[in-house]
């Protein structure tokens, strides 16, 4: 029996051995498997990523490890992050991918791109602006910490404040970033500088009980049953906020703020990517990587110009008929959209009022798409206000991705700091392409997907995302949701917005037009608000070739389902269509394009 003991002993410690040393070749070395380096990748950058874990909330409560901790924004991250993904090309490049299936080919096209890309921008990875008017740390931070961190119990409201007190630490890593960009010649422009600095002094104005930070987590608390929570400990944690903004929160926006201050007279110019040390290549790679095509900044000046001539021929045709002939496209919608009968007043009644709308239109859209979807996502959408403290330099409106845990929904953010800025016929086709069937649906089905490589629920690529949602304007409109006239108008304004991009964008930074001349162009030609025109001319000086991934997207997937329609003819399927399209997760267009040649070859042999 001693002898039967001691077997089983070796051949135990023998296991563990062999365990351990798998293990130690999987981190350390390439591993045996692609699906293991899959998920050491991602691993790898999810575990950096505190941030990220709580916003997607994959991990079970008792793994919970990182709900008090920040991302890491020092310049020696970023460096960590680079080699991480140099190191994950070199290795994916190892595997044979001759030997995978039909998706494993998939998944190892997607990731590959994703990372070759990256590691040809490599000499321009300090080349953006992570303090800007739309979407820097400076506000990102505050609205993660409002809109994702929840508080539902004692621990979670310790880890709240623990955040708040790392403030200081992660804008310390942040400034230097920025010096590091500073001493390359980045600077970002001069309106940049000063929105961010009338934003972040507008953030530390008030009292600590007055600011977002607090007045939510007192929302947070306020929801947390009598019976799990007394109120000494509510008024503790209360009061340990409130001094943790005083404190530390305060305290490291004035650093920024100081930071901001002194870099101000440098930033003399309003420049595109041209303007930067070698900007036309930082430009060329820009358009690349957002629309994942080999397009050069050339070919989509004159895309963007063709599309402007033939939405604004359609444009002209619904304004005639509502008997405006005079003027600009532009000009025209303007005067259409200031009629009262077209503005929400800007009162708390007014916008309650519009928010109330766009739900009603997404419970409508939902409802009526069974005959071009079999694949539903399992996790609903709602329509909230962009924060006030972020919405005057956010844009008109967004779409923050649900929990995978079921725990939060898809939020369609409107921003409410002028309801009159979108007019109601402009309202349907904001909702389909942040809500239904747009960004929601594309971003929560990628969410649900199983048998695949995590990295593939997660892994962002522009043109498709963005391309989709512009998408699902059209086809919304194709299936009859925007019958009236003036919505069909709203619906062109928003295509005229994306085509207006591909030449106001690569102007900017190709053609080297000035701030004022992209704003005057994309008046003329949108019918847009001013106020919402500058706010996408400024973005897209900060994002350079970001804005260009919708119309591209876009005309590329409709260019497929015309292509599945002519070759498929009665055995097309506008269904199995989108089934192709948003059963894989976001994929690189060349690789979307694959995917959707193999279906209608399959399709033919059916």
């Amino acid at each position: 029996m001693k002898r039967v003991f001691k077997w089983l002993g070796l051949a135990l410690v023998t296991v563990v051995l062999v365990v351990a040393a798998l293990i130690a070749h999987t981190i350390y070395f390439k591993p045996l498997k692609l699906d293991w380096f899959y998920t050491k990748v991602f691993a790898a950058v999810a575990i950096d990523s505190p941030e990220m874990l709580s916003s997607m909330r994959i991990l079970p409560g008792w793994l919970d490890f990182y709900s008090s901790k920040l991302d890491d924004a020092s310049p020696a991250h970023e460096q960590k992050a680079l080699e991480l993904v140099k190191n994950s090309l070199a290795t994916i490049k190892q595997y044979d991918r001759e030997k995978l299936d039909r998706e494993g080919q998939l998944s190892y096209d997607t990731l590959a791109y994703y990372l070759q890309i990256q590691v040809d921008g490599e000499a321009f990875n300090k080349y953006d602006f992570p303090v800007n008017q739309m979407q820097g740390v400076q506000s990102a931070l505050p609205d993660f910490m409002v809109q994702v961190h929840q508080v539902e119990n004692k621990a979670e409201a310790d880890a709240y404040i623990t955040r708040l007190k790392l403030f200081p630490t992660k804008f310390s890593q942040l400034t230097d970033a920025l010096r590091a960009r500073e001493s390359l010649g980045v600077i970002p422009p001069r309106f940049t500088v000063e929105k961010v600095l009338t934003q972040m002094n507008g953030m530390i104005a008030g009292a600590p009980e007055q600011h977002p930070l607090y007045v939510t987590f007192k929302e947070k608390l306020e929801k947390i049953p009598a019976a799990e929570m007394d109120a000494g400990t509510r008024t503790q944690l209360l009061a340990a906020v409130a001094a943790a903004i005083k404190d530390q929160v305060y305290p490291a926006y004035r650093g920024l703020i100081g930071y901001f201050t002194a870099l101000q007279p440098k930033a003399k110019e309003n420049n595109g990517a041209w303007a930067l040390p070698n900007g036309d290549a930082y430009y060329a790679w820009a358009v690349r990587m957002h629309t994942t095509t080999n397009m050069t900044p050339q070919q989509v000046h004159e895309l963007g110009l063709a599309e402007v001539a033939r939405v604004s021929a359609e444009m002209d045709a619904i304004l005639k008929a509502q008997g405006l002939s005079e003027g600009t496209v532009g000009a025209r919608v303007q005067q259409l959209a200031r009629s009262p009968e077209q503005q929400y007043p800007n009162t708390p009644e007014g916008k309650k009022a519009m928010l109330a709308q766009y739900q009603a239109i997404l419970d409508e859209v939902n409802k009526g798409l069974g005959s071009a979807f079999d694949i539903r996502p399992q996790l609903g959408v709602k329509v909230e206000q962009v924060p006030p403290s972020s919405e005057a330099t956010a844009p008109g409106a967004y779409y923050m991705p649900g929990a995978f845990d079921g725990s939060r929904p898809g939020v369609f953010y409107a921003n409410m700091r002028n309801p009159g800025d979108t007019p109601k016929f402009a309202m349907r086709t904001l909702a389909y392409h942040e809500g239904i069937p747009g960004h929601h649906f594309q971003v929560s089905i990628a969410q649900e997907m199983q048998g695949v490589p995590f990295f593939r629920r997660v892994l962002p690529f522009t043109a498709y995302q963005e391309g989709w949602a512009l998408y699902a304007e059209r086809l919304a409109y194709e299936m009859g949701f925007q019958k009236n006239p003036l919505d069909n108008l709203g619906r062109l304004r928003d295509e005229m917005m994306r085509a207006t991009r591909l030449v106001v964008d690569s102007g900017i930074h190709y053609k080297h037009w000035t701030r004022e001349q992209a704003i005057t162009y994309m008046m003329d030609n949108t019918g847009m608000a001013e106020g919402d025109v500058t706010a996408e001319v400024e973005r897209y000086f900060v994002n350079p070739g970001q804005a260009l991934a919708y119309k591209v997207g876009m005309l590329k997937i409709l260019a497929l389902r015309e292509h599945a329609k002519q070759e498929l003819g009665d055995k097309f399927d506008l269904k199995q269509f989108h089934n192709e399209v948003l059963s894989h997760g976001a994929l690189p267009l060349s690789v979307l394009e694959r995917v959707i040649n193999d279906w209608i070859a399959k399709r033919k042999q059916a």
